[in-house]
């Protein structure tokens, strides 16, 4: 039997868990440290539990809910409702450009599913210009990789992306006891900051992650033997990459100048 929580069933194929320990939502909105002239942007609310007490500090809220009964309740909820703005979609799907009012950037949360967080923080990358901040509950191992040193087995395609566009901040650690159902992983949370200006620039970001896609495809061969497609031996030596190097141990600045090179020389990838 599947748990309920205040009347409504956690969906599977939403990947729903709910958040009901009050000790780690406050910590989070104190994290997230919402204000009132702020827009701020909820992606997946689910029972109100970060919406409620963000709600209490600010005038109005945008929520992102794909599940029609979370999204009418939402709509009919006796103290929120005058505050909210309710936006029935996929978060994957929507562009966010249209939450902006007057070019202020947003402020985007939640408690992401864990089965569609990695595609959603992709989706997100690339709509930078439109963002100031991301605070996100995530499964612990993929906060791992956001936050990844190179020469780590965490470190990947998603730390390459995500480094050259944020700073990247650990939060907090959740214990899968503070959600309904509990998740069978530890959780925790991250502050994503856009860089104004990025320490490693590039010119095409959609280049960069393609790059990266097909440099850690398979991660136990060289970056000569990965790449050899899009980049000869010597083009890599020349741009001061060992060609004989696994793709783990390549700094973030390494993929950027291999993404610049290949935009520069063959155009977008």
């Amino acid at each position: 039997m599947t748990k309920t929580h205040l009347g409504h069933r956690a969906r599977k194929r939403f990947g729903q868990n709910f958040l009901h320990d009050t000790f780690v939502i406050d910590a989070i909105v104190d994290a997230i440290n919402p204000q009132k002239d702020e827009q701020l942007v909820e992606i997946g609310p689910g029972l109100a539990a970060l919406t409620e007490p963000v709600c209490d500090r600010i005038d109005h809220l945008t929520v992102v809910e794909l599940d029609r009964d979370l999204a009418d309740r939402l709509e009919q909820h006796p103290f929120l409702q005058q505050k909210l703005t309710v936006y029935r979609g996929d978060a994957l799907k929507t562009d966010f450009h249209q939450f902006q009012q007057d070019g202020q950037k947003l402020r985007v949360f939640g408690n992401l599913p864990y089965n569609i967080s990695t595609p959603i923080i992709f989706h997100l990358l690339n709509q930078m210009d439109a963002i100031a901040d991301m605070h996100f509950m995530l499964q612990k191992e993929v906060v791992d990789r956001l936050a990844a040193e190179p020469g780590t087995k965490a470190y990947g395609r998603l730390t390459v992306a995500v480094q050259q566009a944020c700073m990247v901040e650990p939060v907090l650690a959740v214990p899968a006891g503070a959600f309904t159902p509990p998740p069978k992983v530890e959780s925790a949370v991250v502050r994503l900051t856009p860089y104004t200006e990025p320490p490693h620039p590039v010119h095409d970001f959609r280049t960069l992650q393609k790059l990266c896609l097909v440099a850690f495809n398979q991660r136990r061969k060289t970056i000569r033997n990965n790449l050899k497609q899009h980049i000869a031996e010597e083009q890599l030596e020349a741009l001061g990459i060992d060609p004989g190097a696994r793709p783990e141990t390549l700094s973030v600045a390494d993929f950027c100048r291999l993404a610049n090179w290949y935009y520069e020389n063959q155009g977008a990838l």
